[in-house]
């Protein structure tokens, strides 16, 4: 249960949920080293020797929910991600039935196009913590297999961007909620906290890709790499006016590595995914369905590598984004000299240093 309007919704799912038992955790102190943890309703101060999300999650929640046994509906703090703590989940035996987001129709469209940072809000996870609260609310809208909707009057425009940004998500109005209809409603191949890993479909569930209400789908595509400072310079497109991007970049800087671009409201981080498969001689430790999907559409000449961007606007022109993502493309002439020229490169670092997996166990 995640999202930062404060409501009593993960109560609902617990009572419709027979057996369950609640939990939920307070990070406000956390950089004091101080996490408040409430389990059906008691009370547990704990005081960690390092005041990080990670810790509370490798230390506490973990070895909490393989303790607990059964069904365990974990209300989230608003600095916690569910992408974030399902990954973690991954090292226990633990099962995620479904991730139910709440979003405030008053205040959740203004969050994911602003660059508020968490701490402005009294929000972050720790010091050190830079994420903007559009990054926040986004990933908690993206993950979840079913969302609750609180606030009065319905919103065509936010309407438009959750039918895109998250569109196989039943949705419910908070008034009258059937909490056990919701999650009944999780179609069965929904997400259901499995993590993805960057080489999957971008366009997941199929989103409606014509516009609607000043909302529209960007998917850029392109079979030749980006010129490393063109792309930079091209990145502020993507900030403004934007609720989302996510994709992977292919720099002509870089031709043996696939990186990962993710943008909300004013916020954007680079990550490292790993290699090609056309820069590599054995791919049997591949999953089978990137090996499938790198097959299905290999190019002679390039192998898998491809640029491939799905963008979100708001107000932004979905033309303006495509035209200078193209234009950011390398021309014809840099393409034949690829080898022999030297390109300034202010993507290097994530090159040799971020990874999106080590993002994620940060969090």
């Amino acid at each position: 249960m995640a999202g930062l309007a404060d409501h009593d919704v993960a109560q609902e799912i617990w009572l419709a949920s027979p057996g369950a038992v609640l939990v939920r955790h307070d990070l406000r102190e956390l950089a004091q080293g101080i996490v408040r943890r409430w389990v059906d309703g008691e009370l547990t101060v704990l005081e960690l020797a390092h005041g990080c999300v990670s810790c509370t999650l490798r230390l506490d929640l973990l070895p909490l929910l393989e303790s607990l046994g059964g069904r365990v509906v974990v209300h989230l703090d608003p600095a916690l991600e569910p992408e974030a703590v399902c990954f973690a989940l991954r090292e226990v035996d633990v099962r995620v039935d479904a991730v139910v987001s709440v979003v405030d129709r008053a205040t959740w469209l203004a969050d994911a196009t602003g660059e508020d940072d968490m701490a402005d809000r009294g929000l972050a996870a720790a010091d050190g913590d830079d994420r903007t609260v559009a990054q926040v609310v986004v990933g908690q809208a993206e993950f979840a297999d079913a969302l609750v909707l609180v606030g009065d009057d319905p919103d065509p425009v936010l309407d438009a961007v959750l039918d895109r940004l998250n569109p196989r998500a039943p949705r419910r109005d908070r008034r009258g909620l059937d909490a056990a209809a919701l999650l009944a409603a999780v179609p069965a191949d929904a997400r259901r906290g499995r993590f993805d890993d960057g080489f999957g479909a971008l366009l997941r569930g199929q989103p409606p890709l014509e516009p609607a209400h000043g909302v529209a789908v960007v998917h850029f595509t392109a079979r030749r790499p980006f010129h490393p400072v063109r792309l930079h310079d091209a990145l502020d497109v993507l900030l403004d006016g934007v609720v989302r991007t996510r994709g992977r970049v292919w720099l002509v800087s870089q031709p043996e590595t696939a990186l990962w671009l993710e943008s909300a409201g004013g916020g954007l981080n680079v990550g490292n995914l790993g290699h090609w498969l056309a820069a590599v001689d054995d791919w049997s430790d591949e999953p089978a369905e990137r090996r499938l999907a790198a097959a299905a559409h290999w190019d002679p000449e390039f192998g898998d590598r491809a640029q491939e961007l799905v963008v979100i606007t708001g107000s932004a022109s979905p033309d303006e984004i495509a035209a200078v993502l193209r234009d950011a493309l390398v021309t014809d002439e840099e393409l034949a000299l690829a080898d022999e020229l030297e390109f300034a490169d202010p993507f290097a670092e994530w090159r040799d240093e971020s990874n999106r997996n080590d993002e994620m166990e940060e969090l």
